[in-house]
């Protein structure tokens, strides 16, 4: 049979396995709503990041509204386009120069066959695009160029459904890139195909295909690997170059002020480019989106950013950790501790996952913190509710030593009065029934046991209703003391006074006659002095008592009142302490096994109404 501390083990053990196994199935499903909050967040980290430091490897020519309004309306000839590419590769002697622009139809004759022999003999790279959709009939325009021998399995490339080429004028070009995309469920762009396969051919995009052209990188080709790029985004818009095109047409730039610069020429006219939502901003020009990919992979290869990495072994190895720390801590921990625990590991990881994400790293960000949401909504409830039930066992055990008035106080203070044993000042009384055997021998059980319950009864009441703490019952007598588990500043007085309630309460029960049973005579010993008090019991019971020579003396002093007229008897420093009362010396005793001689008091016969001594019995 499994015990209470078993089934709390098991109950801890099954909350954790639900918070981690809950985490870890996040972690490796990624769940579609779960994933676009992760990616909200990261979005969120990017854009605050986002270095804006001038990128001056890279810049982009604009066909904006500007441009239109003052050179001409879109389609340009295509002699004015290729006036465009020999300006930029002439007096400004950049690096490369790649269209943002599709050209799957033929346009004049002249600007066709000026491109066609830059795409050939000079840096331009021209551009095609993939449709990633399923469509019928499929999307068909134009003629493909730059395609590789599919090798190895489709896994680390997206699939074409069809395409927008090249006009068959422009004839071998020698480097062709993808400006095809695929945005995230939720519509932002964060990641591109760096190999697309169509019709058994893989095909770069146009970053990648920027540098295998201009200056190849075997990074590059590293990267082809991959299924998809997902782009850092970690330079700020602010930080591209934009020049409108009608400054390149119109000669407004100074020579050379693009040299060796990787240029993209794109548009952001709302009539004529594409516009995509990125982390970055809710709507951008898609040749930024270009231009990210380039300056990321040019500091790829610089060695200047970290690779995509998965991340998510370490994020398993936190997930465990994390668990386990949890686990430990609403163990041993109160509940507000503990939520402030989990707050603090939530926030943990958080710094972690996030500084990951702006390196790279895959990982769920927010898979972890639904394991500490587990915690926060099962874990740290149940601890709380094993320390109520340990708590009202507390106040359930210790109802049995003290009177109500006290264990409320005790409760009122806010359980701050422990059962921890310390030396405390008590007063001590002890009663006892006089010839209780030899009184109880000569009834029927039924009889004793109801003699014995009617007086004890009338010693308990007085007891308690006084804020005493009630020891220990002694078979005919009890035990019971004052200044512990509260203080009571005049417990003398207080206990002089419930002796003396409980010698009426006697005398009442006398004169009741119940069911013919004998007078009884109880005799009582009060002393005051230092004792431990507390919970002393053992691992199989436990007790809260008072252990201490004042209540030998108390009960030495009991057993005296058997050889005197007065039922009740007073040691000396209890009677030190009595200020409301008047006492009178009755002789002396001697402390069994020792040869010390102690004074005993009792009360003078005028003694005052208990009803009107008005004393404090509780602090």
């Amino acid at each position: 049979m499994l015990t209470a501390a078993h089934k709390t083990l098991l109950a801890r053990i099954a909350i954790a396995v639900v918070a981690a196994g809950l985490a870890l199935l996040l972690e490796v499903a990624r769940p579609t709503l779960l994933n676009r909050l992760d990616e909200g967040i990261r979005d969120v980290v990017i854009r605050h990041f986002a270095d804006p430091t001038p990128e001056n490897r890279i810049a982009v020519i604009d066909i904006d509204d500007e441009t239109i309004r003052r050179i001409g309306p879109w389609p340009w000839p295509r002699t004015r386009l290729a006036d465009l590419v020999e300006t930029l590769i002439g007096s400004q002697e950049v690096r490369s120069v790649a269209l943002d622009i599709a050209l799957p139809e033929r346009g004049d004759l002249a600007g066709d066959t000026r491109l066609a022999a830059l795409a050939t003999h000079g840096p331009l790279i021209l551009a095609q695009i993939f449709d990633y959709s399923p469509r019928f009939p499929s999307l068909a325009l134009g003629q493909l160029h730059g395609g590789e021998t599919a090798r190895g399995e489709l896994k680390g490339r997206r699939l074409a459904q069809g395409y927008i080429g090249l006009h068959s004028g422009l004839t071998s070009p020698r480097c062709v890139g993808n400006l095809g995309y695929q945005p995230d469920s939720d519509g932002v762009l964060r990641r591109l195909p760096l190999t697309s396969r169509f019709a058994g051919q893989d095909y770069r995009h146009l970053a990648p295909t920027i540098l295998g052209c201009v200056a190849p990188q075997p990074l590059a080709t590293e990267l082809a690997q991959l299924r998809e790029w997902r782009i850092p985004y970690h330079k700020a818009l602010a930080a591209y170059t934009v020049i409108p095109a009608h400054w390149i047409l119109q000669h407004e730039l100074p020579p050379g002020w693009l040299r060796d610069r990787h240029v993209l020429v794109g548009s952001s006219s709302l009539g004529l480019g594409d516009r995509v939502s990125t982390p970055l901003a809710p709507l951008s020009a898609g040749v930024m989106v270009h231009a990210a990919s380039l300056s990321a992979l040019l500091d790829l290869a610089a060695g200047q950013l970290q690779p995509p990495w998965s991340g998510r072994g370490w994020s398993i190895l936190w997930i465990l950790a994390s668990t386990l720390l949890a686990t430990l801590i609403i163990a041993r921990f109160r509940a507000w501790s503990s939520a402030l625990a989990l707050l603090a590991l939530s926030l943990a990881w958080l710094g972690l996952a996030l500084g990951g994400a702006l390196h790279q790293a895959e990982w769920s960000i927010t898979a972890p913190l639904w394991g500490m949401l587990v915690f926060l909504l099962l874990g740290i409830p149940h601890e709380w509710r094993l320390a109520q039930k340990r708590i009202q066992q507390a106040i359930n055990t210790l109802g049995h030593y003290v009177s109500s008035q006290v264990l409320n106080e005790i409760l009122r203070a806010n359980l701050q009065y422990s059962l921890q044993p310390t030396l405390r000042e008590v007063t001590v009384l002890i009663a006892d029934i006089e010839g209780y055997t030899r009184m109880t021998s000569a009834l029927s059980l039924e009889q004793a046991a109801e003699l014995t319950k009617g007086i004890l009864e009338s010693l308990t009441r007085p007891l308690l209703a006084a804020g005493g703490t009630l020891d220990k019952y002694s078979g005919d007598g009890l035990v019971a003391f004052w200044g512990a588990p509260l203080d009571c500043p005049e417990q003398a007085d207080v206990a002089v006074a419930t002796a003396l309630a409980m010698l009426d309460a006697v005398d009442a029960f006398n004169r009741s006659g119940q069911n013919g049973l004998p007078p009884v005579r109880v005799r009582i010993g009060i002393e005051s002095g230092k004792a431990l008090v507390g919970d002393l019991g053992t691992s199989f019971r436990s007790t809260y008592t008072a252990v201490g020579d004042c209540i030998n003396f108390a009960s030495r002093l009991e057993s005296a009142a058997r050889e005197h007229p007065t039922p009740l008897l007073i040691g000396p420093v209890a009677n030190a302490k009595i200020t409301r009362f008047a006492t009178h010396c009755v002789g002396t005793i001697n402390l069994r096994g020792t040869e010390t001689f102690m004074d005993i008091f009792s009360l003078d016969r005028d003694r005052p109404s208990v009803d009107n001594i008005g004393l404090t019995t509780a602090a």
